[in-house]
């Protein structure tokens, strides 16, 4: 049995591993232990008596609905909470409770790598049953719609009246728009030409396409590894998907202009698809505009999901398809002021 001096309520929470903080109804910090100071990058001095958010470049907890929740003589809890600190961005799960005098006591605990792994395979989960599904009504599709268009052409030979078959030009018109259109649901259904090469081809001319499409007031960046190992790859599809990232980037700065930077860096010991890889190639295409807006991450690579007017919410769907079938992953994180998509390819030595 121990024995001795217990330790103090202080020494425990200097200990902890995850970062505690004690906030006034202002969220202004009272009291910050170690790994919060590690976290938030600053000395309990320089803390003390600032306000959170002051701290972070971004903070996606929803404070009145935590206020609501402590208001009601409940605690609070987000499992999934992103802030940035000096540019980088920690996905935490935070718990709140409001304790004597009105302070809230909080504490933040990095995502677990098991439950943010889970998460992922939950979700690629939920995006194949939704491609599925869209594969399935599209075959449905097919079928009258190449029905329609034969009966068209067919009719437009039987008219008399020129005049008439301008009708049936507009019926294999659109049919044939309507087929395109199922064809790029459907996605590429063959396995593409690998070859071994540097992934930094392709990149170049992504960024060779863009800086011809791309207006005045905006910024091509390149950030490139030149020690990044080759890898094998079907060139033309991972062009299709940085193409469809950087473009959309493009778009989402609109007028206002701002930079894009392409960036290649090598990543070690990541596991994609449950198989561990010692070097795994990440591409970023990085912006500033206006962020992913929140409603939209959840089901941003969902086909026909799109935050632009007129888009057809396919290109990141068919960019996911295209990285699972090379066995990587693709993930993005976004803030207003800043986007980040970030493709992984394995290094296969």
């Amino acid at each position: 049995m121990a024995t001795g001096t217990l330790p103090d309520a202080g020494q425990i929470l200097n200990s902890l591993i995850n970062s505690i903080l004690l906030l006034d109804k202002d969220l202004a910090i009272h009291y910050s232990n170690p790994a919060a100071q590690q976290l938030l990058a600053q000395s309990s001095r320089k803390l003390s008596g600032t306000p959170l958010p002051e701290l972070l470049g971004y903070f996606s907890l929803n404070l009145d609905l935590m206020r609501e929740s402590l208001d009601s003589g409940q605690g609070f809890t987000d499992n999934e909470v992103t802030l940035v600190v000096d540019g980088k961005a920690h996905i935490m799960s935070i718990t709140a409770q409001r304790i004597q005098n009105d302070f809230i006591l909080m504490e933040m605990a990095p995502m677990d790598n098991q439950r943010r792994l889970s998460q992922e395979q939950l979700q690629h989960a939920q995006q194949q049953a939704a491609r599925d599904l869209v594969r399935g009504l599209a075959h449905e599709i097919k079928n009258p719609l190449g029905g329609l268009r034969g009966a068209a052409q067919l009719l437009s030979k039987a008219l008399p009246d020129p005049a008439l078959m301008e009708y049936t030009k507009v019926i294999i018109e659109q049919a044939d728009r309507l087929r395109n259109l199922v064809d790029r649901l459907l996605g590429p259904q063959q396995p593409g030409l690998h070859v071994t090469q540097s992934i930094h081809q392709v990149a170049e001319r992504v960024f060779q396409l863009v800086s011809l499409e791309k207006a005045d007031n905006v910024t091509l960046v390149r950030d490139y590894d030149p020690s990044l190992p080759e890898l094998m790859h079907d060139p033309d599809q991972i062009e299709q998907v940085l193409l469809n990232i950087t473009r959309n980037a493009l778009q989402a700065l609109g007028a206002e202009g701002g930079t894009i930077t392409i960036r290649t860096r090598t990543a070690f010991q990541l596991t994609l698809h449950g198989v561990r890889y010692r070097l795994v190639a990440r591409i970023d295409i990085e912006d500033d505009g206006p962020g992913v807006p929140a409603h939209l991450q959840d089901t941003l690579f969902y086909p026909m999901v799109s935050g632009r007017e007129g888009g057809t919410g396919l290109g990141l769907s068919i960019a996911r398809n295209l990285i699972d079938q090379h066995s990587g992953k693709i993930e993005f994180n976004s803030w207003p002021g800043h986007t980040e998509f970030s493709v992984y390819l394995p290094i296969r030595q």
